[in-house]
């Protein structure tokens, strides 16, 4: 690994940078096969109960694209990219454990992408949110086009993503795109603690949940009730649901070891 990437362990919490400042996290070929490697890692890591992720410097999330290097690919090369790409965002979004993107500075084009992929999105009040591609008259290919939709609604996603146009945090957080913004310059420091609140609650109940929501809300509501239901009978043989009511009777905190 050439530390394109960086992972850092926090307890039950994941840390992962793009590690680019120089090029405002600039997501190059080497930096998404070393983003996706790690996210394969922590898919089958079952201490870990939540993951953070940030870019490396105070300029940016990630501006997206290298597009110096982009410009020297062959078409082929370029369809390679967008394939690597799209499936490393596919493959943060189906992570089993809940994702919260902590987003400072500059968050575009595959930048952004990459945080809609997360399930959460903590900004800083002056980070810069927009997806610029049809400005270089091509669009967001790593799943802007699909997920932005079904984050902020229709209307406003055309808004974003065919006018090209840059926005502000408190802008972002008003169309729902953003779930918080933080006091300025503690972004990373905020998802931590959001990621902390979730990885303290019962990691089995916690990962069939997310699952619940995002395949239960692409159905039809009575297909996404029994889907529910399925994923909750998941909860009920587990050793954690009964440390929680025996916490309960005792009036304490409960201790969950994802059993």
């Amino acid at each position: 690994m050439s530390e394109l990437v960086l992972t850092e362990r926090d307890g039950p919490l994941s840390i992962v940078r793009l590690n680019r400042p120089d090029v405002l996290n600039a997501l190059s070929f080497d930096l998404l096969g070393e983003l996706r490697a790690a996210i394969d890692a922590l898919a089958a890591d079952r201490a870990v109960r939540a993951v953070v992720l940030a870019g490396a410097g105070e300029k940016a999330f990630s501006a997206g694209a290298d597009l110096k290097e982009r410009g020297s690919f062959p078409p082929e090369k370029v369809r390679a990219y967008v394939d690597r790409i799209r499936s490393t965002f596919t493959a943060v979004a189906e992570l089993p454990v809940p994702t919260v993107a902590a987003i400072q500075g500059f968050c575009l084009g595959g930048g952004l992408e990459l945080a809609i992929a997360c399930d959460l999105r903590i900004a800083d009040p002056r980070a810069v949110l927009g997806l610029p591609e049809t400005s270089i008259a091509i669009l967001p290919g790593a799943g802007g086009t699909q997920r932005l939709p079904r984050l902020i609604g229709k209307a406003f996603a055309k808004e974003l993503i065919l006018t090209a146009r840059r926005i502000p945090a408190a802008e972002a957080h008003r169309m729902g795109l953003v779930n918080e913004i933080a006091p300025e310059g503690r972004a990373l420091e905020r998802a931590r603690e959001v990621a902390s609140e979730i990885a303290a609650n019962g990691p089995v109940g916690v990962r069939a949940a997310k699952q619940a929501i995002d395949l239960g809300t692409e159905m039809p509501l009575a297909a996404g009730l029994v889907l529910e239901g399925r994923c909750y009978e998941e909860t009920v043989p587990t050793k954690d649901r009964l440390e929680a009511l025996a916490a309960f009777r005792e009036k304490r905190k409960p201790v969950f070891r994802g059993e």
